[in-house]
């Protein structure tokens, strides 16, 4: 594990690896752990640096709200850091939409984008009413808000079958702190709608969506690659691609890596 201190906070971070960067960005109420599966495929031919984003994991909070821009100029003192000139970005959730600030932000960077159960949309009016609900509940009752917005997003089918490593992601997740779980609902409440990027961005794009997922409505979010040169594909499974479908997303994980 590596640290930097940026604008006074702690930043943690890891790096594994040689060959191309390839920067792994987790999602709301996960960690660079989320990753830890597919490194040692990953790192075999890449540079793999994996992230904790703000508030999360072993990052401090850096303020009451963390916006999508907030996290990408922290990505990108990241890789000043390291010296790394280009990468690809594989973004799950909430760091898809950090990955497309960054890609906004810092287009020279960009060598790849690996949107994992994401979208480029902003929030609708109902989401956006539904993150204030989540901010009241966390404040309410941290562990409950929690233990159900993990399990909320695993496909029904798997609840059961997948019940230890649920739990897993649980414990992983209560490590949260309240103002970084605050301040990330906040950032995503207010972030940018991006699809404009999924038209001209100039390099390989690829979106994974879960067909049950409870988060990301598969029909409301497959409509924003219509006519651009975005991949597609689709899991039957729900939000958790990385650990309901793992050796399939590892092939395509690792054949988007190929094209890059």
């Amino acid at each position: 594990m590596k640290t930097i201190i940026y604008k006074n906070t702690k930043i943690s971070f890891t790096e594994q690896g040689k060959g191309t960067a390839v920067v792994l960005l987790h999602g709301f109420l996960e960690n660079k752990t989320m990753w830890s599966a597919f490194i040692p495929e990953l790192s075999k031919k890449h540079r793999i640096i994996t992230i904790d984003l703000l508030g999360h994991g072993e990052t401090e909070c850096l303020g009451y709200v963390h916006s999508m821009e907030d996290q990408a100029d922290m990505v990108h003192a990241i890789l000043q850091d390291l010296k790394i000139r280009k990468a690809v970005f594989v973004g799950h959730s909430m760091g898809g939409y950090v990955a497309l600030a960054f890609a906004e932000l810092y287009p020279d960077y960009m060598k790849g984008l690996f949107l994992l159960n994401s979208t480029s949309r902003a929030d609708s009016d109902e989401r956006k009413i539904n993150r204030d609900r989540a901010i009241k509940a966390v404040k309410q009752n941290y562990t409950n808000f929690v233990r159900l917005s993990i399990a909320n997003l695993f496909s029904e089918d798997n609840r059961e079958k997948l019940e230890t490593e649920i739990e897993k992601v649980k414990l992983e997740a209560l490590k949260t702190p309240l103002q970084g779980i605050v301040a990330a609902l906040e950032g995503m409440k207010i972030r940018k709608d991006r699809e404009v990027l999924l038209h001209f961005a100039p390099y390989p794009i690829q979106l994974v969506l879960g067909k049950k997922d409870g988060v990301l409505i598969y029909d409301e979010n497959v409509d924003q690659i219509e006519e651009t040169k975005v991949e597609i594909t689709t899991f039957p499974d729900g939000h958790m691609s990385h650990i309901e479908n793992e050796k399939e997303l590892k092939k395509v994980l690792v054949d988007f890596l190929k094209k890059v």
